[in-house]
This record gives structure tokens, sequence and C-alpha cells, in this order.
């Protein structure tokens, strides 16, 4: 198993936190900007977590998700919104667009890296 995590997001503060936490729990992080080219990044790379924005352009995260899980390759592959949507329903609809979790913005630091780990795990208990 891969310790690549793909951030698809295209906020400079939000990347950087996620990046550094990561890199600093041992992680190897690749980075996408947008859409399409995080499911391209998905595709070659096949890393362990995608952590996906909601908010992208040319392409929103919904879509993204859908289209990730379109491929046989990245079916299993955890794919985690972490998004600021926070209203009644939009859990419901990112994780109906295929993502595995939903992780609110801003993140938690302190938890954040666990958060994922727990995912990770999830996803290799059964293979």
């Amino acid at each position: 198993m891969t310790d690549t995590i793909l951030i698809i997001e295209d906020n400079e503060q939000n990347l950087y936190l996620m990046r550094f936490l990561l890199e600093s729990a041992g992680f190897t992080v690749v980075e996408a900007r947008n859409g399409p080219d995080g499911i391209r990044h998905a595709m070659e790379l096949r890393p362990a977590a995608i952590l996906l924005d909601v908010q992208l352009p040319l392409m929103d995260g919904y879509a993204v998700a859908r289209e990730l899980r379109s491929h046989a390759t990245l079916a299993t592959t955890p794919v985690i919104a972490v998004t600021s949507y926070a209203m009644p329903g939009d859990r419901e609809r990112v994780l109906a667009s295929g993502a595995t979790a939903y992780l609110e913005k801003p993140i938690d630091p302190d938890a954040f890296v666990d958060q994922v780990r727990a995912h990770l795990e999830t996803s290799t208990e059964g293979g």
C-alpha cells in the first residue's frame, strides 16, 4: 500500500495546512488545484486516499467524486470530502456522490491526521 495522499484543493491556505500536517506525519502529498487534474493524478498514482474539496474550479467535487468512482482501480480508494459546506443535506449529498467520508472546514489540526488514518485503516481491512 502506498503512503501517498492526493489533495484536490484550490485554496492555498487550506492546501498548505493539510500538506504540512500530512507530511509531518510521514505521508507523501501530491496536489491538484482543480477537478480534472485531480482525476488525472488519481488515475496515475492510485493514492492511499484522496482529500477532496467540494468547491473547485472547472469541475465541482461532486462531479469529481462520481468520476473517481466510475473507475474500477479507484473503487475502494477512500475519498474524503474536506469542505466548508455544512448546510443540512450537504453531508448526504457529498456521500451520495461517492465520497467515503466528510470532514468540515476549518479542519482541526490536532485531529486531522488521525481522521485521515482512520479511513486508510478501514479501506485496508477488507483486502
